[in-house]
């Protein structure tokens, strides 16, 4: 446990930030296993819409890096753009 004030603060802050980076992990995970899982290509299209703003965002508060993002995205898009009727 830690003793000085500014340790104890410390430590709040970072079990604040894993649990939120643990939630946008979990929401641009689940999106993209949804999207791999599409059947129907308009449906895909619209649940890689949703992955690609769960990537963002898990990118833009540094959960991931941008490039990861990217690279996750377009893999996904690949697939979705594989799906038939």
């Amino acid at each position: 446990m830690p003793n000085l004030k500014n340790a104890k603060k410390a430590l709040r802050q970072a079990k604040k930030r894993t649990l939120l980076n643990e939630n946008y992990k979990k929401k641009f995970r689940d999106a993209v296993k949804k999207t791999a899982k599409a059947t129907d290509k308009e449906e895909a299209f619209k649940l890689a819409r949703l992955a690609q703003k769960a990537l963002d965002k898990a990118a833009k508060h540094g959960t991931i890096k941008k490039n990861t993002a990217a690279r996750r995205l377009r893999r996904l898009m690949k697939k979705v753009n594989k799906v038939q009727k």
